[in-house]
C-alpha cells in the first residue's frame, strides 16, 4: 500500500496540513494572475454571426503626462454621452436612467441611451432606438489605462412588452474604448455580431430595421462612429 506523506504546521492550538495551504495560495496566486492579465479585449465579445465593425483612432502624445492628460479628457468625453451627437454631428445621443428618466450625469452601469437616428425611428421605441449600457470597466496602472463601455439593443424604458426597440437584435454589441500604452492613446469603437432585428415590433417596424441594418452592414454606420472616436480625442496632440 502507498503512503502518501502529509506534512502539518501547528497554528496555536490547531494543525494546518500544509497540502492545504498549498492549495489556497495556488488558487490565489492563480486569481491574482487572472486579474493581472485583464484585457481590454477581453470586454469585446467573440464574433459569432452577422456582421463587425472596428473604428481606431489613435494620437501619440511627446510624453506621457501630455498622453495620461489626453486620455483623461476622452475619458471625461466618453462617459457623457448626452454630448455624442455634437461630436458625431448625426445622431443624436440621449442618457436616461434604468428608471427611464433623462439624466445629464455621467453614464453608469443599467443606464439607457436613446438614439435618434435620421429618419423615422420604431414605434416600439416611441420613435427612437435604444440601446443599455451592460458593462463599464477600467484598468488605471502606471504604464497602461483604459476604460470601455459596452452597450447591448433593449427595449423602451417604460414600455411593458420588454420587446428590443433597436433596428439590430439584442446578440449585437458595441464596445466604446479609450487606452492609453505609454504615450499613444486609441479611441475605439467595435461592433460584434450585428444581425438586423426583423422578428420584433410591428410590420412597419420591422421593415425599417432590415433597411437600416442594411445599410450599417454595408458601411453607412461606419463615417458615424469614425467622427465619435475622433471627437474623444479631438486637442490632443497629433
Amino acid at each position: 500500500m502507498k503512503v502518501q506523506k502529509v506534512f502539518c504546521l501547528r497554528f496555536g492550538s490547531g494543525r494546518v496540513h500544509l497540502q492545504k495551504l498549498l492549495t489556497i495560495w495556488n488558487g490565489f496566486t492563480a486569481g491574482g494572475a487572472n486579474m493581472k492579465s485583464k484585457r481590454a479585449e477581453a470586454l469585446i465579445p467573440e464574433q459569432e454571426k452577422g456582421s463587425q465593425l472596428d473604428v481606431v483612432e489613435e494620437r501619440v502624445a511627446p510624453d506621457e503626462i501630455t498622453a495620461k492628460k489626453c486620455f483623461d479628457l476622452a475619458c471625461d468625453r466618453l462617459l457623457r454621452v448626452s454630448r455624442w451627437g455634437e461630436i458625431s454631428g448625426m445622431s443624436a445621443f440621449i442618457l436616461f436612467d434604468k428608471n427611464g428618466r433623462k439624466v445629464t450625469r455621467k453614464a453608469e452601469t443599467g443606464d439607457y441611451i436613446r438614439i435618434d437616428i435620421p429618419g423615422p425611428g420604431p414605434s416600439s421605441g416611441a420613435g427612437y432606438d435604444w440601446v443599455k449600457i451592460e458593462e463599464i470597466v477600467s484598468k488605471n496602472e502606471a504604464d497602461e489605462q483604459f476604460l470601455a463601455i459596452r452597450v447591448r439593443p433593449a427595449e423602451f424604458p417604460l414600455s411593458n412588452d420588454g420587446a428590443v426597440a433597436h433596428f439590430l437584435q439584442d446578440v449585437a454589441t458595441s464596445t466604446f474604448l479609450i487606452r492609453r500604452k505609454g504615450t499613444t492613446v486609441t479611441a475605439e469603437e467595435h461592433g460584434r455580431n450585428e444581425l438586423p432585428n426583423i422578428s420584433e415590433g410591428n410590420l412597419p417596424d420591422r421593415v425599417r430595421n432590415l433597411i437600416v441594418g442594411l445599410a450599417a452592414k454595408l458601411g453607412l454606420s461606419y463615417p458615424q462612429w469614425k467622427m465619435l472616436v475622433k471627437g474623444f480625442l479631438d486637442g490632443c496632440s497629433a
